[in-house]
């Protein structure tokens, strides 16, 4: 079941992201005083730890409580632990170093030294099969159904490691896949599918900058997943686009918002 976008514009990425911590801090918040806690997908990129540091200087950032909060990525790339271009690594360094997380809910996407070595297809099934165990009887499928799942537009409208025409995009069945030859360096990634994505309550998509633009405006426009995978990426209850003025300049009138921040 697609869920239509809704968009929110922002005056510019510092304000973008301060705005987007604070929402998060809000679902978060939101789940744990009706769920008890509360799932998240973070997403990687100069977006995606924007808002991770915002939140990490958000006032209400100690709203949340930290020990009942599963944390996964949308995708990761296959390179060893504490490399500095892992997702993982990006992300403790912006925020999860300094608040009280469960280690045990922190469910990062395995290393390419980990226990599968250098089979990326391997580490991408393991992922998924953490994914089954979390999951439960009220769930959507073969991973539980996270309450903000956040992925970054690029600048060719892929999200997570979902590349425009690549077989990863093109997955129906399988949650969590290996990519090989990806065109944005490295080209060795795991990522989930546009399947997994969708088993979320809230998905938003984080955009910032001109060169955002063009895929905003294609994204937005109709255009098919294969081509633009960022178009595939929705909510079981809500879609959600956070841009600010650059990424949204190009957008149709008749999308734009009538408010906007």
């Amino acid at each position: 079941m697609s869920t239509a976008p809704q968009l929110v514009v922002h005056r510019d990425k510092e304000l973008m992201a301060q705005a987007a911590a604070a929402r998060l801090i809000t679902r978060v918040v939101d789940a744990q005083a009706s769920r008890g806690s509360a799932s998240v997908v973070l997403t990687g990129g100069r977006n995606g730890n924007g808002l991770l540091a915002a939140l990490a200087d958000a006032p209400a950032r100690d709203a949340v409580d930290w020990s009942r909060i599963d944390l996964w990525w949308g995708d990761e790339r296959f390179l060893p632990d504490g490399d500095p271009e892992r997702n993982v690594t990006q992300a403790r360094e912006a925020l999860l170093d300094a608040v009280p997380l469960d280690p045990k809910r922190v469910h990062a996407m395995p290393a390419s030294d980990g226990p599968h070595g250098a089979d990326v297809d391997a580490a991408a099934a393991a992922y998924a099969e953490e994914l089954a165990r979390a999951a439960g009887p009220t769930d959507h499928g073969a991973v539980p159904t996270f309450d903000v799942l956040m992925l970054g537009v690029g600048p060719d409208t892929h999200v997570a490691s979902l590349f425009p025409e690549l077989p990863a995009v093109r997955e129906t069945e399988r949650t969590v896949v290996g990519v090989h030859g990806a065109p944005k360096p490295p080209p060795t990634r795991v990522t989930l599918t546009l399947p997994a994505i969708r088993a979320a309550r809230e998905v938003w998509l984080l955009a910032a900058g001109e060169d955002k633009a063009e895929a905003a405006a294609i994204a937005l426009s109709g255009a098919g997943e294969i081509q633009a995978p960022a178009a595939g990426a929705y909510g079981r209850a809500r879609t959600l686009w956070l841009l600010d003025a650059a990424a949204a300049s190009q957008l149709p009138r008749a999308l734009y918002p009538p408010a906007s921040a």
